[in-house]
């Protein structure tokens, strides 16, 4: 059995490891609230865009943007895998990197012979490049806020491909957040893009005034709808990690007070050990006089 000392040595370290669980789980939570309000924020505004494009998609059958052009059978595909840079987050990057995985064998089973990945966020990019994946693109180093000139160079890369048709197809994998207490790993299609991306439930048709000319507008709306996707998949991603963190950092500073408790469990009992062996000493010692 362990000394009344070393006891009490470990519960004082216990006593700090919680102390810092404690801080992590409150700066997580204030973090959580605006992580949430951005992507609740950055809806409506994807909601406007994905109505407009639906509405210019399905008003000029002549032409075709390449991003709504069909391939049949895949050969050459991106991947973006949307990760945290932080740890510390549960089983957060656990899922959403294992549902990339189980992803990407599927695709080489179906005969996917280029496998192209977009890495945002440091744990996807290790993972990775530990796998040995083809990676062509990367961004870390976020932050608390997304924004979105950081992330359009990298998928950039991926919508450069797709229109000189060097890919057949683009999946974006993220975290959904539901509510605080849970978040989906989710994989989508981004391009092309698919029916249930520009399906429009509006019983009225509007017409556009078009400056310089359609083409031009059909062109730039649907690059910038793209990306839309990405920074509301990156927002969701945020507002769960923190979610996450949260919960995690809650559990961790709750087992460590169950561990103190049993630590000075322990800790009396061998102290209560050690006193009545001193007593029994004394009063040995005084009966052998």
């Amino acid at each position: 059995m362990p000394s009344g000392k070393e006891i009490r040595t470990k519960i004082k370290s216990v006593q700090n490891t919680r102390k810092i669980t404690k801080a992590m789980e409150m700066v997580a939570a204030s973090k959580m609230r605006k992580a949430q309000e951005r992507m609740k924020a950055a809806r409506p505004y994807g909601e406007k865009i994905r109505r407009i494009a639906a509405n210019l998609a399905q008003a000029h059958s002549e032409y075709r943007h390449p991003f709504l052009a069909k391939v049949d059978g895949l050969k050459r595909v991106g991947l973006i895998v949307v990760t945290t840079d932080k740890g510390l987050c549960g089983g957060l990057n656990t899922n959403v990197l294992r549902l990339a995985l189980n992803r990407m064998r599927e695709l080489e089973g179906a005969g996917v012979s280029d496998l192209r990945l977009t890495c945002i966020g440091n744990k996807g990019l290790g993972f990775m490049q530990r796998l040995g994946a083809n990676v062509v693109s990367k961004v870390n180093g976020i932050g608390d806020t997304p924004h979105l000139e950081k992330l359009i160079g990298p998928v950039k890369v991926m919508l450069d491909a797709f229109q000189a048709r060097e890919l057949d197809a683009v999946y974006i994998v993220y975290t959904r957040f539901v509510n605080t207490m849970k978040q989906e790993p989710s994989l989508e299609q981004l391009l092309p893009l698919t029916a249930e991306h520009l399906h429009d439930d509006a019983a009225h048709r509007w017409d556009y005034l078009y400056e310089p000319d359609s083409k031009a507008v059909v062109d730039e709306l649907l690059v910038r709808y793209v990306e839309a996707l990405v920074y509301q998949a990156v927002a969701e991603n945020m507002a769960s990690e923190q979610s996450a963190r949260m919960v995690a950092m809650k559990a961790a500073s709750d087992n460590a007070g169950n561990v103190i408790n049993e630590l000075q469990l322990v800790y009396n009992k061998t102290r209560q050990a050690g006193i009545t062996k001193e007593i029994a000493e004394i009063v040995g010692g005084a009966a052998a006089v």
